[in-house]
């Protein structure tokens, strides 16, 4: 072992420990590593910041925004609410959630499928008050094994079907991989469905804050106009589509004031007054196409300007002059261009119109306006913004757009038209053109540690390749196979690439370990097939880190897991993988 190798070593050991250890953030225990890989000469001057321009840090960034325009559409809500109104068990929404992702994960790339459902873990967290924690580690595991079903499901079994045709003259079809892959996909995704448990419940800092300032008692009116679908139906339907967050407290119909009980039939131009929290209430207002604010838009300033429309949450300080004051007194609109979209007062049910409530101070309003126009209102009426959070209520929705942009990025890298880099790239852009998210939220949707972490690990992990300590993990592993049986020869190369693949990404696995392999069944007198699928199940299945795949990082802020929580799953879940993989190879490819 030479000393660059030795270093090399060390390096990525001492890092694996504070990233274990928990002390320190994962972006910095990255960024240590990558400073202390150059100090000791590892990694030289001119690649220490090539991780920057990786296609993985592109994947994951471009993913983030087109999962978070998905989730902003509001049809993934509209989706839960008419095919799966009755879900409720966090059991049965995680099946549903791991069950969809591995099998789509068998013909698109992982990462889209593992995109698309994201935002309907988060719905169904919600509707059952759990951490979204507890659906997305399960899903990005989900979403690995169904990639192992086909040749198209993941990286690595695209570039083991190469290197076959390369070392052997004949390369691996589509469906080659389904025998073994479908029945580690089958055991894998009901081994999930009982060990999630596992993985502690972890709270983001997204929803943490989320959580910190929630307020559920907003008062906000809407009007139910021609185009609703709540028309004709009664009240107890639309209360429904909120999922118990939000009730209707009040109808005004013709100037009458009615009871809302359940069985209240909504008609054309009522107006509806509505109280929960805000999640709530825009849910009711989007699918319901209920109309908010009366309809009023604040000018913009042409097209140009319409994304910068935004809501805000503030507190009524005392003396402020909003207090006593009602919105139709003030014209609050006519005169401010600010929309009062609704109201909170701890401890008290409003049940006036939203524009007759006379302000106290305390009180919380959500307003919007053009987004330059509401600082100067806030400071000059005396109200306090809250802690910034997503205010979706009374904003513009793009409908079926974001799944429109997301199965194009998806149907392109599936027939190889693009990479998925630029496919996913262009999508996230797309994003924006379209105005499915406002600029000003677009690197609010980039989980910038995440990134930051993935770019200052490549180097560090690529310098095992450089130093050539990836070639010197070959020779030991060809030494010790020599010795074992068939079945404990084809369990060390499976071993191997799982515990390879973090430091060197899957496609490199394959690239180091699949040569090893041939040679090695080849030295035996054995096949090779076997031992290039069990290379390539390794390569394919990083359980243990979130760094090795991109599906694991993809997953690791929004569900606010640490280092150590992906070993907790992955360890039993990769036993399990290791126990089925072995006598399946052998059966499905013979070794002799």
């Amino acid at each position: 072992m030479t000393a660059e190798q030795l270093l090399s070593f060390l390096v990525i050991g001492v890092m694996m420990v504070f990233f274990i250890w928990d002390r320190f953030r994962y972006d910095i225990v990255a960024c240590s590593a990558l400073m202390l890989a150059i100090a000791v000469g590892v990694v030289p001057f001119d690649n220490a910041f090539d991780g920057f321009s990786d296609d993985i840090v592109i994947i994951v960034g471009s993913a983030l925004i087109v999962s978070a325009g998905v989730a902003r559409s509001g049809i993934v809500d509209a989706a839960i609410q008419r095919f799966l109104p009755d879900l409720q068990s966090v059991r049965a929404q995680l099946a549903l959630l791991v069950v969809t992702v591995t099998v789509l994960s068998a013909f698109i790339k992982n990462i889209g499928a593992l995109a698309i459902m994201i935002p309907v873990a988060f719905q169904f967290a919600r509707r059952s008050k759990v951490q979204p924690s507890v659906f997305l580690m399960p899903m990005a595991f989900g979403s690995l094994i169904g990639g192992l079903m086909t040749q198209v499901g993941t990286s690595p079994n695209v570039v083991v079907s190469r290197m076959r045709e390369q070392l052997t003259g004949e390369s691996f079809s589509m469906f080659d991989f389904t025998p073994v892959g479908a029945s580690l996909a089958l055991v894998g995704a009901g081994f999930l469905l009982f060990a999630y448990r596992l993985v502690p419940e972890r709270k983001s800092q997204q929803v943490a804050m989320h959580n910190a300032i929630e307020i559920t008692d907003y008062t906000a009116e809407a009007v139910a106009t021609s185009g609703s679908p709540a028309i004709g139906k009664p009240v107890s339907n639309l209360v429904k589509i909120g999922d118990g967050g939000a009730v209707v407290i009040a109808i005004f119909r013709r100037g009458t004031h009615l009871a809302p009980l359940p069985d209240v039939v909504i008609e054309p131009d009522d107006i509806l007054l509505l109280e929960g929290g805000p999640a709530a209430l825009d849910r009711i207002v989007s699918q319901a196409k209920l109309k908010i604010a009366r309809d009023r838009l604040p000018p913009t300033g042409g097209d140009k300007g319409r994304a910068e429309i935004e809501a805000i949450e503030a507190v009524i300080a005392s003396g402020s002059p909003l207090i006593g004051m009602s919105a139709e007194r003030l014209a609050l609109f006519n005169n401010h261009n600010i929309n009062l979209l609704a109201v909170s007062r701890q401890g008290e049910r409003l049940k006036q119109r939203l524009g007759s409530i006379r302000l106290q101070a305390g009180d919380i309003v959500v307003l919007q306006g053009a987004r330059e126009e509401l600082p100067p209102f806030l400071q000059d009426f005396g109200c306090l913004p809250l802690a910034q959070r997503e205010i979706l209520l009374g904003t513009i929705r793009r409908g079926t757009l974001p799944l429109v942009v997301l199965a194009l990025a998806m149907g392109t890298t599936a027939v190889g038209l693009l990479p998925v880099q630029i496919a996913f790239f262009a999508a996230a852009l797309a994003m924006v053109i379209f105005r499915v998210i406002p600029l000003r939220d677009v690197y609010r949707a980039v989980d910038g540690p995440i990134l930051v972490m993935l770019a200052a690990l490549i180097p560090v992990s690529d310098s095992l390749r450089t130093t050539g300590g990836s070639d010197l993990i070959a020779g030991w592993l060809s030494s010790i196979a020599v010795g074992l049986p068939p079945a404990g020869a084809l369990t060390l190369m499976l071993v191997a690439a799982m515990a390879v693949t973090p430091f060197l990404n899957n496609a490199a696995t394959v690239l180091v370990m699949a040569p090893i392999a041939t040679s090695f069944a080849a030295a035996l007198d054995y096949r090779p097939d076997a031992f290039l699928m069990a290379v390539a199940i390794g390569a394919g299945s990083d359980f243990l880190t979130p760094i090795g795949h991109q599906c694991n990082t993809l997953v690791m802020g929004p569900g606010g897991y640490r280092f150590s929580d992906y070993p907790r799953l992955g360890l039993p879940l990769s036993i399990v993988m290791i126990l089925v993989a072995v006598p399946m190879l052998m059966w499905v490819w013979p070794l002799r």
